[in-house]
């Protein structure tokens, strides 16, 4: 090997200054450069806002989207400072918008702030240093001051532009299509979602988002807190009881939870550090499922409706058709686990487990009705548990090499990589034939189901696992389901639905999509779960044979292959995916070179729950409300 291409010296070593370090890599500080990473950009410049209203000076916010997809965040709080910083002898306002790990938020109980929800301080300058042009505005001492960024370069000394008596911060920032090739288009709902959400855990905070491209708007401002958030997630379901609320502090910790039972099966928890979702959980949740489940069995013994002789109630049984909503304040949070949306800090733990443990105690003493329905319901689900431990007995796999105990309707690969190993879960027998026959046998496995399968949004685990349907997908998979569920046991890294592209497959698709959502959501989370992208059309003149997957497609391949509309091309809709031989299946839809698969990823835990709660749940009002406000989005019912 030429010596020079293999050296390797300090000349190599790049030191890369500031912001410059942003721009090479934006992923390590946002995340991605797709359409995530750009509204993250957002997240940062509302944080600081939020931050300010965490230490009571701001009580509005307001996020304006213009018709260039540049953003302007207003809040009324104390406004960044202005002032020469000493260090580094330049305005404050320049040192936060231009140094990464610059703010107010590192000096614990002597710095600006007691609580940030904002990432380590890095955030708004790291929205400079992407965005093609920032405009900081500052309302202090009687005056507004400005400062203008190009790619996190200031073109200006800050500067008074005029006078006010207001304080406050307005930052208008362009993201650089430089560095968001993929798209620099806001979405609506994402920022409604994620502001509506931070207006929840904030009470009394107004946050007013507005779409100045297409005159939408919407204003937020909950005084009930996480007990209107509460309410809001059941709101398609029936609540057993009035939400229940309680709130702490200790050792500068705030503590906040809201709980209320509904008549539905499903746990939904939902905890917060800071503002920011912990999607993993941490100390805090376990502080709180301990406290629960420890006075839940307390209190039915307290009363006669556990006996001696009885077993406790398990975690599992006491959250059974729970919604709640926890929220910590934290000064100095640690974040762990893969995404850094784990809460680690141990003195949480004790502190939410004992505030917790006492204030439900209280409750349940002073409000014996509704303590004796949710006792009745956690006694309900653990006879239903039971009914469910013989049910998953079947389910299970001894060995991964004992294949006698998959379902027989597998045909499993030969390939033991979980890896490189898929399964398609495909809808009736003449498909799986056609599939069985046109896969490569090594790594495709195919799972062939009779008819739909339960709607398990309204089963219990006990009913679901005696359906055969469910049962042959549980096993083929191998992790399990529910407390049992090991991801490291998954004999498939890509589980690949492949349903016909009409309304009854769209309806499969769902409720498979309903099931692995609430009791394997993991494999949703680890990217395990894919929609199979089988064409639409088959066109063919002279032995010359092209797929196409939407009306879209068609068209362009009629104009630029065919010569347009008029050239003699016959024109095959498929109905179904059985109307394919093995050789046109594998080709189309299976052969990794040449399919198209979507893989199914939870952007919002919240607002998937209300979707799959709204279309797949007892109450007939939300579904007719939602398809009546979205039946004139709809273009092809059968793609």
């Amino acid at each position: 090997m030429n010596e020079h291409q293999n050296s390797y010296d300090a000349s190599k070593i790049q030191v890369l200054e500031g912001l410059e370090a942003v721009r090479k890599r934006p992923g390590m500080y946002i995340g991605s450069t797709s359409s995530r990473g750009l509204h993250h950009l957002v997240w940062e410049v509302v944080d600081n806002s939020i931050d300010e209203a965490l230490a009571g000076v701001c009580d509005k916010i307001d996020v304006v989207i213009h018709e260039d997809n540049s953003i302007t965040v207003t809040d009324n709080g104390r406004g960044i400072p202005v002032g020469v910083q000493e260090k580094m002898q330049k305005s404050a306002l320049e040192v936060v918008l231009t140094v990464l790990h610059a703010g107010g938020k590192f000096g614990g109980e002597d710095s600006g702030y007691k609580v940030s929800g904002g990432l380590h301080g890095v955030g708004i300058s790291v929205v400079n240093a992407l965005s093609e042009q920032l405009i900081a505005q500052v309302r202090q001492n009687g005056k507004v001051y400005q400062q203008e960024y190009r790619r996190g370069i200031p073109q200006y000394d800050v500067k008074v532009v005029g006078e006010s008596e207001e304080t406050g911060t307005k930052i208008t920032f362009k993201p650089d299509q430089e560095i968001f090739q993929e798209t620099t288009e806001y979405e609506y709902e994402v920022l409604q979602s994620r502001l509506r959400e931070l207006a929840y855990l904030n009470k009394g905070i107004e946050i007013n988002l507005i779409d100045e491209r297409t005159d939408v708007s919407h204003s937020y401002r909950y005084e009930g807190g996480i007990v209107s958030f509460v309410e809001h997630l059941n709101q398609n379901r029936e609540p057993l009881h009035p939400a229940i609320y309680v709130s702490g502090s200790k050792d500068a910790i705030q503590v906040e939870i809201s709980i209320q039972y509904n008549n539905s099966y499903n746990e939904n928890i939902y905890s917060f550090c800071n503002n920011i979702h912990t999607h993993e959980g941490g100390t805090h949740e376990s502080g709180f499922k301990s406290a629960l489940t420890r006075i839940l069995n307390d209190y039915a013994r307290r009363i006669g409706v556990l006996k001696e002789n009885d077993g406790n109630l398990s975690g599992e049984d006491v959250r059974e058709g729970m919604t709640a909503i926890i929220s910590v304040k934290v000064p100095e949070p640690q974040f762990e686990g893969q995404t850094k949306t784990k809460l680690g800090n141990s003195e949480v733990r004790g502190i939410v487990e004992s505030m917790f443990a006492d204030k439900l105690d209280t409750f349940l003493g002073e409000h014996p009705a509704v303590a004796r329905r949710i006792v009745e319901k956690g006694i309900q689900a653990s006879r239903a548990r039971e009914a469910a431990r013989k049910a998953r007995e079947l389910t299970r796999r001894k060995s991964a090499l004992e294949v006698s105990s998959l379902p027989g309707k597998l045909a499993d690969c030969s390939s033991r990589d979980a890896t490189i190993s898929e399964m398609f879960i495909v809808e009736g027998d003449s498909a799986g034939g056609s599939a069985k026959q046109g896969r490569d046998r090594h790594f495709q496995a195919i799972l062939p189901l009779r008819g739909k399968i339960l709607n398990v949004e309204k089963a219990r685990l006990d009913r679901i696992l005696s359906n055969a349907e469910i049962r042959a997908m549980i096993t083929a998979i191998g992790t399990g389901i529910g407390d049992d569920f090991d991801i490291a046991k998954a004999r498939y890294h890509k589980v690949i639905i492949m349903t016909d592209a009409d309304v009854d497959g769209a309806h499969i698709r769902t409720l498979m999509l309903t099931f692995f959502y609430r009791y394997m959501r993991k494999l949703i989370e680890a990217g395990y779960i894919y929609i199979a992208q089988p064409p639409l059309y088959k066109l063919e003149r002279n032995k010359v044979v092209r797929y196409a997957y939407n009306d879209k497609q068609k068209e362009r391949i009629m104009q630029e292959d065919f010569g347009g509309a008029d050239s003699k091309v016959a024109v095959q809709r498929y109905k179904g995916l059985g109307e394919m031989n093995p050789e046109q299946l594998w080709d189309t839809t299976m052969d990794p070179d040449t399919r198209s698969m979507m893989q199914v990823s939870i952007h919002d835990a919240i607002d998937a729950d209300q979707i799959f709660d709204t279309l797949m749940g007892d109450n007939v009002e939300p579904r007719r409300d939602f398809i009546q406000d979205h039946a004139k989005h709809v273009r092809n019912l059968d793609f």
